[in-house]
């Protein structure tokens, strides 16, 4: 007889697109900023910032044409945002779903983020009890893509990132956690998804994904949904 799949020591989240649905809140804001200089900024613009760190989002701003500081802008857009939030948090529904069940389960979850703790600390403020560590991207000396964030959640939560398993949905955030060496789950939201490698598994929803499906993900199974339509 087999014996069952072990479960992963932790699952480390992602939160804006992958937790909640916060793109469209960002991607507001930045085309408000935006229209104060006459800088015209588009939804596909907003797209491409999608997991970048807030430093070079900043920067894309400003090279089109927002005349301010750095930190000026992510404060600008990280006031509107929390603000939004606060709120209204606009959960997808099949990560908050699958979220309840980890916790459920007793598996340590930790918030990996490139937003800084203002907005995690709003957004996570109605399940305080979900996540035994945060990292965010104002603590991180290096922002997704590199690896940096997902293991410091790992060390933070004193597990093995081999024995993890990661939740992401932008193609950089998707990077981060893959060259981790944690177990990568590549959700399909907005933008589209990276290309099929080894040791990624790509689908279109949390939704039938569940304890079980984790633990094989863990335990070395890879699940792609997407083929060559990413």
């Amino acid at each position: 007889m087999n014996s069952s799949p072990v479960r992963p020591a932790a699952v480390l989240w992602d939160l804006d697109g992958t937790l909640i649905d916060s793109e469209p809140y960002w991607i507001a804001a930045e085309k408000e900023l935006a229209s104060r200089f006459g800088v015209e900024w588009t939804d596909q613009d907003g797209l491409q910032l999608v997991g970048n760190p807030l430093t070079v989002s900043a920067r894309v701003l400003q090279e089109h044409g927002v005349d301010m500081s750095v930190k000026d802008i992510i404060e600008y857009l990280l006031r509107r945002v929390t603000d939004d939030v606060r709120a209204h948090t606009p959960w997808q529904q099949d990560a908050r779903e699958l979220l309840d069940l980890v916790v459920s389960a007793g598996i340590p979850c930790a918030l990996v983020t490139m937003s800084y703790s203002s907005l995690a600390k709003a957004a996570i403020t109605r399940i305080p009890d979900a996540f035994a560590a945060v990292v965010t991207g104002d603590e991180v000396t290096h922002g997704k893509p590199h690896p940096e964030s997902f293991l410091l959640a790992a060390e933070r939560l004193g597990v093995p990132i081999s024995d993890c398993v990661a939740i992401e949905d932008s193609p950089s955030g998707v990077a981060a956690a893959h060259a981790s060496g944690a177990h990568t789950i590549a959700v399909r939201r907005l933008t589209p998804l990276t290309d099929a490698r080894p040791g990624l598994s790509r689908v279109r929803s949390l939704h039938g994904i569940g304890l079980d499906e984790l633990a094989e993900i863990a335990g070395g199974r890879m699940i792609d949904q997407l083929g060559s339509d990413n």
